[in-house]
């Protein structure tokens, strides 16, 4: 029996990226927020349970559900080792000068040795239109998709005038849930901002092209 090959924008869920929206192929829209870390080892017994306490006050608060997810990527220590090649041209004195060799060296060698990871944590906030959002016309050229999956081409698909008009009603839900998740959790410490297209892009170009971070964070190039 033929096996029938699917092309790699199949598996991906996203139909467009607009306005900071992310719409998916069954019409349900998502808003992602980047929220800072709360270091709980760093506080008291009872500061560490009333952010538990906030936590779960916000959770049970919550009447749609909601998607924490959190991403490691191996820290990219370059534009740090530039700023610190560039402090060394410019100093004067010669001992300083090979201190700091010293330490750039240093820092190379930890990097080679240990992934230093940087973890992003993200929420997902979803909302379900009434009405389709969704383009009426497909780019020639596969939009977003090409964009995530490593290719030049992005045209813009044509959207329809009763489509723009749901968008942005929905877009209004949407940003409602998430000024309920930003205050519920700014209760807890944790800040959140909402990530823009291009910010939205990026983070699921790394997560369709995972071996391109292993080629950016090479330190001795």
């Amino acid at each position: 029996m033929a096996v029938t090959s699917k092309a790699a924008q199949d598996f991906v869920p996203i139909k467009e990226i607009r306005d900071g929206v992310v719409i998916l192929k069954d019409g349900t829209m998502r808003m992602l927020l980047m929220a800072s870390s709360v270091n709980l080892a760093l506080k008291s017994g009872d500061e560490q349970t009333a952010v538990l306490m906030q936590f779960q006050s916000f959770l049970n608060s919550l009447e749609f559900s909601t998607q924490i997810f959190i991403q490691s990527r191996r820290l990219d220590i370059r534009p740090y080792l530039r700023r610190l090649e560039d402090r060394h041209k410019a100093e004067m004195n010669d001992l300083l000068k090979v201190q700091i060799r010293e330490y750039i060296n240093f820092i190379r060698t930890v990097t080679q040795m240990t992934n230093i990871m940087n973890k992003l944590f993200i929420i997902v906030v979803p909302f379900s239109p009434t009405k389709s959002v969704t383009a009426t016309t497909e780019s020639k050229n596969g939009g977003i998709l090409n964009n995530l999956l490593g290719k030049k081409k992005n045209e813009k698909p044509v959207v329809s005038q009763g489509a723009l008009e749901a968008f942005e009603e929905a877009r209004s839900q949407l940003e409602q849930r998430v000024g309920i998740v930003s205050q519920g959790l700014s209760r807890t410490g944790v800040r959140v901002v909402s990530l823009g297209t291009e910010e939205i892009t990026e983070l699921y170009y790394h997560l369709f092209n995972p071996g391109e971070d292993e080629k950016r964070v090479a330190v001795n190039e």
